[in-house]
């Protein structure tokens, strides 16, 4: 593992596809750091895909983790340094495929870090492999023919499982699809945020975001697609709120 300082903000163009959700995403979870105040009380942790375009981007210390290790590293940090900010940002093929077992070990522990997913319902980084969340009858690098759910499984929907264990303090699902979603999905961050900040656990929220590159389609299709596939498998919302204090 690789440990970065950025001592300042950066201000520069990021490097992610042209229609990628995780500009987007970034500037939200950005947005709600610094309103809470805690630019300089934090750790961000990565995962191995699209998120590693985030290390020249972002002015808080980085760490690069393992492929699929983010949430066990992520808990590392907190066990270590309890004042800090532990946030962990991954893909759906590093959270949900390579790193499953991290992911739900760190959950039903109720380790306090914060979790984001990006679900773009394939390994983009590496080409665009099937990932777990890969669409029935989705074209992949490694589904030419379309995911058949009869050999490979259906979409599988991490957020519903972690949202049934006991104590957790917050599970959401958001979205960039729209602009009426990115203020709603806003509102997810903050509240997963804040539940760590307030000490009552862990929290996670999933945000399904379009890849066009990888999904061979232009950022009109790739929303379209969204509206008409992916949204209606992967229900949004808040699966698990967080408990009156």
């Amino acid at each position: 593992m690789a440990v970065r300082m950025i001592p300042e903000l950066v201000s520069r163009p990021h490097v992610f596809c042209p229609g990628c959700g995780h500009g987007i995403i970034n500037r939200l979870i950005a947005e709600v750091i610094e309103e809470f105040g805690y630019q300089k009380k934090m750790v961000l942790t990565l995962g191995v895909g699209c998120s590693c375009n985030m290390n020249d981007n972002w002015s808080c210390d980085v760490l690069q983790t393992a492929h699929g290790r983010a949430a066990a590293s992520a808990t590392g940090v907190k066990v270590a340094k309890p004042e800090l900010l532990s946030i962990s940002y991954q893909g759906d093929g590093d959270a949900y495929v390579i790193g499953l077992a991290e992911t739900l070990n760190a959950a039903y522990r109720n380790t306090p870090i914060t979790v984001f997913i990006v679900n773009n319902n394939n390994f983009a980084m590496t080409g665009g492999q099937m990932s777990w969340t890969t669409m029935p009858g989705q074209v992949t690098a490694t589904s030419p023919q379309g995911r058949d759910p009869k050999k490979t499984g259906f979409p599988i929907k991490v957020p519903e499982i972690i949202a049934g264990f006991e104590g957790v303090a917050y599970v959401a699902r958001g979205s960039v699809h729209s602009v009426k979603e990115i203020h709603r999905l806003k509102k997810y961050i903050r509240n997963a945020i804040e539940a760590q900040i307030n000490g009552e656990g862990y929290s996670m929220v999933e945000i399904l975001a379009p890849c066009p590159t990888n999904w061979k389609l232009d950022v009109k299709k790739s929303i379209q697609w969204m509206e008409e596939e992916v949204v209606p498998y992967f229900k949004l919302g808040e699966l698990r709120e967080r408990s009156p204090r």
